[in-house]
């Protein structure tokens, strides 16, 4: 496993941000284990989460799996902290990036509208969300994009289920998104990492054997 997929998940579990159990998901599927981005919740930890964000971007662009943006979206709300917070981090590796993001009503004030941040016209975008479930959100991110004149280029996620996003549906929620809008999803980890993570941990080895249950139930064909 690459060092920043480890890296995560390890803070991820510091933070509770990653916990094992039984949850009812919004799919009402019931899962070994739950994801919420929401407790990377101080400083530190954002900033630690953005560099395997980071991590995770300059080895899809070695390998090819993503083409170069210009500009960072985050999709309210959980993706504007992340947005930001990877736009700091990548401002510390000496690359300055434009920011921008959505209000979930737009506003008839003020400057008005729905986007807040730097203008997309003309830029290549990357969005920047925690995770893609149904996909809906992602699809309404990249509505505004087109809307204001922007290409996206990209989505990076921090977590991928790698689940069937539905009974009909073999694929993915991440891959259905990248096919369906012929754009890369880069996810920092995965469920297959997230087994080798807990095959690695003793503390977790008791969660191996579900997780490996529940993949097998609801794993994608991606």
């Amino acid at each position: 496993m690459d060092a920043f997929r480890h890296r995560f998940l390890q803070l991820a579990l510091d933070a509770e941000a990653l916990r094992f159990g039984d949850f009812t998901l919004k799919s009402g599927r019931q899962s070994p284990y739950f994801f919420n981005a929401g407790r990377f919740d101080s400083g530190a930890r954002l900033a630690a989460l953005a560099s395997c964000y980071a991590d995770a971007l300059e080895a899809a662009a070695v390998a090819g799996s993503i083409k170069d943006f210009d500009l960072l979206f985050g999709p309210a709300y959980k993706g504007i902290p992340l947005a930001t917070a990877l736009a700091c981090e990548f401002a510390r590796r000496g690359r300055d990036l434009p920011l921008a993001f959505d209000r979930k009503e737009a506003k008839d004030h003020g400057e008005g509208g729905r986007l807040i941040g730097a203008p997309l016209g003309g830029k290549r975008v990357l969005i920047v969300d925690d995770v893609i479930t149904a996909g809906t959100a992602v699809r309404e991110a990249l509505a505004l994009i087109h809307a204001g004149g922007g290409l996206p280029a990209g989505i990076v996620i921090a977590l991928d289920r790698e689940e069937r996003a539905s009974d009909v549906d073999p694929r993915s929620a991440a891959h259905a998104v990248a096919e369906e809008q012929g754009i890369p999803v880069i996810a920092v980890a995965r469920l297959g990492d997230l087994l080798a993570f807990a095959g690695e941990n003793a503390t977790l080895a008791a969660e191996r054997g579900r997780l490996q249950a529940y993949r097998a139930r609801y794993g994608s064909v991606d």
